[in-house]
């Protein structure tokens, strides 16, 4: 509409207008405009230095990750030495000979790769089904940091994380006369890759405190039992080894974990919120043995804030880059058509990663206690589960003859370890017997186990049926196999 108009044009503008206000002002209207400012914040252009920084930690950490395995054996007694793995899927198997080592050696390159932005889009893509895979092999490996790489690994094989501080964009720069390759996009991204990013971190936080919220918890345990552990500590000994310390920080781990993610995309509470995530995660990463992942949290601060900030706090690292303009403006409702699937695709995942923590509700029992949704949803370091009594019996249909089993000869000491708290490996573990056996048989045996574990400190207890025969019950994440 032009500023100048006539006396007809401005009565219809005034029609237009009113009709326009009358529209608006309804419930469709008011969340028409909310939903058109939504996916005009998304789309936004900003500075695509944050996101190249993360890119370069998260690589760097995934090269660091497979340098750990190698130096402390991890890929020979992981993935070579067992006979038996609790795949999440079936079909999946490592690689046989030195397959594995050749694996780790592709990821520690791909990772390299990552980092330096080389290769970006095929490197990023290949990492993360790399890991994927690696992560897929067995359950006895679960852990939450990796299932998070994966998942971080994902939206960055998605997200155009090398149009800044990257070898191809260097590559790019030097094969164009005059050193700015005209065809190249600027050294922006769409905003929703980096909101992809700091929303799933700030699920992890999020959740990690949702599950907090448990009896056991929130009258200090089994905080206060680990950190009795370290009584002999220098100093600090006897302030750790008190009841009253492992209280106050269940507490404050609590609220840290509910907090956090709030803190972190406020850009007033940016700076304590960051500060604050850092304390947490290096005293985790001293206390507790969990690999990678306090490292992998304090990377992702790299995410929050201006996403502009390293060329200031960095400005070596962007020497001949192109500046790229501030944020861009909200566009009109004129402007050209948004990306539909992308922005589809984004509230898909976050709408995901929202409801899976939250299964296990719908699920008879103590997750805590009987595992049945308790991987994929963030529950970290929550439960000490202590088994003084593992025993499982095959017994032949036909004579009726029972008989124990030899587990160790059967599975690793730290697969052991993993399947006795956890009946869903317990019931794969069965399965994987009872086929063996019927195979050189011919006749089914019926596998039951008498496990007696504690939680937390509490009684002792039956973990599973001591009667059922856990090798004809479904296999799934979930294996309900409730106690008597």
């Amino acid at each position: 509409m032009t500023t100048t108009m006539t006396t007809a044009d401005r009565s219809t503008s005034t029609c237009t207008a009113s009709t326009s206000t009358t529209s608006t002002g309804t419930g469709t209207g008011t969340g028409s405009d909310l939903a058109r400012r939504w996916a005009a914040y998304l789309t936004a252009e900003v500075d695509a230095a944050s996101l190249a920084v993360f890119r370069a930690g998260y690589g760097a950490l995934i090269a660091w990750e497979v340098v750990r395995y190698a130096l402390h054996d991890r890929i020979h007694r992981y993935y070579i030495e067992p006979g038996f793995f609790f795949s999440f899927v079936p079909f999946v198997r490592p690689w046989g000979g030195t397959g594995m080592y050749w694996h780790f050696g592709a990821l520690f390159v791909l990772a390299l790769l990552c980092a330096a932005g080389l290769f970006y889009r095929v490197s990023a893509a290949l990492l993360c089904a790399a890991l994927t895979y690696v992560f897929l092999l067995d359950k006895a490996q679960y852990l939450n940091h990796l299932y998070l790489l994966c998942l971080l690994g994902l939206l960055l094989a998605a997200a155009p994380a090398h149009r800044a501080l990257s070898l191809d964009r260097r590559r790019a720069r030097r094969a164009s006369p005059g050193g700015a390759p005209p065809s190249a996009p600027p050294e922006t991204v769409p905003r929703f890759y980096l909101f992809a990013l700091k929303a799933q971190i700030a699920i992890v936080y999020f959740y990690g405190g949702v599950a907090k919220l448990n009896g056991d918890w929130l009258r200090g345990q089994p905080l206060t039992m680990w950190l009795a552990e370290h009584g002999d500590a220098p100093l600090v000994g006897p302030l750790l080894a008190s009841p009253a310390t492992g209280l106050a920080l269940s507490y404050a781990g609590l609220f840290i974990d509910l907090s956090m993610g709030f803190l972190l995309f406020s850009r007033r509470t940016f700076p304590f919120g960051a500060a604050l995530a850092v304390a947490f995660n290096l005293s985790n990463a001293l206390l507790f043995k969990i690999g990678i992942f306090p490292y992998a949290m304090i990377a992702a601060l790299a995410l929050f804030g201006d996403p502009s900030w390293p060329r200031r706090r960095l400005p070596f690292l962007f020497k001949g880059a192109d500046v790229p303009r501030d944020d861009a403006p909200v566009p009109s409702p004129a402007a050209p058509r948004r990306p539909a699937l992308p922005l589809a695709l984004l509230h898909g995942y976050l709408l995901f990663h929202l409801v899976v923590p939250l299964r296990h509700w719908v699920y008879p029992g103590d997750v805590a206690w009987n595992e049945a949704g308790h991987r994929f949803s963030w529950r970290m370091k929550l439960r000490d589960k202590s088994v003084s009594e593992l025993g499982i019996h095959v017994l032949d249909p036909r004579t009726g003859v029972r008989e124990p089993l030899d587990v160790e000869a059967w599975l690793t000491s730290r697969q052991v370890g993993e399947m006795c708290t956890r009946p869903d490996m317990l019931v794969d573990f069965a399965h994987h017997v009872a086929d063996r056996l019927q195979e050189d048989s011919g006749v089914r045996p019926i596998i039951t186990a008498r496990v007696v574990a504690s939680l937390n400190g509490g009684p002792p207890r039956a973990l599973v049926d001591p009667t059922l025969d856990l090798a004809s019950q479904p296999r799934s994440l979930l294996a309900l196999v409730q106690p008597p």
